[in-house]
């Protein structure tokens, strides 16, 4: 059926397109006899496996961007995800970048974005996260309710959630960890783990934070943070650090060495990219960051570098320019723990998440 909703999909504007998909998901997954229907046609066999110190139901995620706002967590987990990861949050509401801002290359199967970290901002998204039934406010959960919630995936059908967090445009580098800090202490009680954000190509200047000495002072004191966090909550709090494609050899063996000495959990390979070599399509002279299929051979190196680095000392997640089973199956092979689509499932669907896990 999809190919036939593509088609809808495609003659809108590709923003307009994705809020209405999102807003489906989200209807669809906050009333239950549509929550069981789609959970049922995307059913997933069970391939569960150890992360992080999680359990994984299976190794796909959905990348980072597609929930911004944590709207749509239900219907998206009904979907078969193993993980999913809402956000960029950022700690204040910001618009993002001026429209247009998202550009489909269809003939290359990629998308190019200029979206700069739209959010609706942390209290917001916490609101998604736990409201009550009453009034949509955040619970005060009893000792028994929190020993209960202890250590449990926070969404449901044990779909691990992830939050990815990104500072707000306007906040220099110079004070990015205070944003950061923030967001850790609002969101350490609702993930199962958390990806700092400092390599979308989108918010001016944040790539500079993936530097030797700007990552060291960033990490150490969200590292500082996350250990009283977990001692207040009595909980593990994975810290998981989201990394450009367009490094070089040396800034990525700087920044892979920064994460490990740190007590980084675990890195997430790639973001999307700023090259542009062998698009078709007259959108590539656009600006923003390109994914999908273009991004695969450059993740795929990026991937295999981090494997050589990481040594076996952190799990990592792949991301970007995964479109099929065999995609999935190779990123696994090179090293990968899991993987997370996001432009995949623009082109070829929600289906693509089934036939991934079901190929492995």
């Amino acid at each position: 059926m999809y190919p036939f909703f593509r088609r809808i999909l495609f003659r809108l504007d590709p923003e307009v397109a994705h809020q209405l998909t999102l807003n489906v998901l989200r209807l669809a997954g906050n009333f239950p006899p549509s929550n069981w229907v789609l959970t049922q046609l995307y059913k997933t066999p069970a391939k569960p496996l150890q992360a992080f110190g999680l359990t994984f139901k299976n190794p796909v995620g959905l990348a980072a961007g597609y929930d911004k706002d944590a709207v749509a967590i239900k219907g998206l987990s009904a979907l078969g995800f193993g993980h999913v990861e809402v956000g960029t949050v950022t700690p204040r509401p910001q618009p993002g970048n001026p429209k247009p801002r998202v550009f489909r290359l269809v003939e290359d199967e990629a998308v190019i974005n200029r979206m700069g970290f739209p959010s609706r901002g942390s209290e917001f998204v916490q609101t998604q996260l736990k409201p009550t039934l009453q009034t949509g406010r955040f619970e005060r959960y009893s000792a028994i309710q929190l020993l209960r919630q202890k250590n449990k995936p926070t969404t449901s059908r044990n779909t691990i959630l992830g939050i990815n967090l990104g500072k707000n445009k306007e906040t220099p580098n110079e004070e990015a960890v205070l944003d950061y800090i923030e967001l850790l202490q609002m969101f350490a009680p609702h993930a199962d783990y958390l990806a700092i954000n400092v390599s979308s190509p989108n918010t001016v200047g944040l790539r500079q934070l993936q530097g030797r000495e700007a990552l060291n002072g960033l990490l150490s004191h969200l590292h500082a943070q996350r250990v009283l966090e977990e001692q207040r909550l009595e909980k593990r709090i994975p810290l998981l650090v989201k990394l450009a494609p367009d490094l070089t050899e040396s800034e990525l063996d700087d920044a892979v060495g920064v994460i490990l000495d740190k007590g980084m959990d675990g890195v997430i390979v790639t973001n999307t990219t700023l090259a542009r070599e062998g698009l078709r399509r007259h959108y590539q002279g656009e600006s923003g960051g390109l994914s999908g299929s273009p991004l695969a051979v450059k993740s795929e190196a990026v991937l295999s570098r981090v494997v050589k680095l990481v040594n076996g000392k952190i799990p990592i997640i792949s991301a970007g320019g995964i479109m099929s089973p065999d995609d999935a199956k190779k990123r696994l092979a090179l090293g990968a723990s899991l993987v997370q689509v996001y432009t995949g499932l623009i082109y070829r669907g929600p289906n693509l998440v089934r036939e991934i896990v079901e190929a492995l």
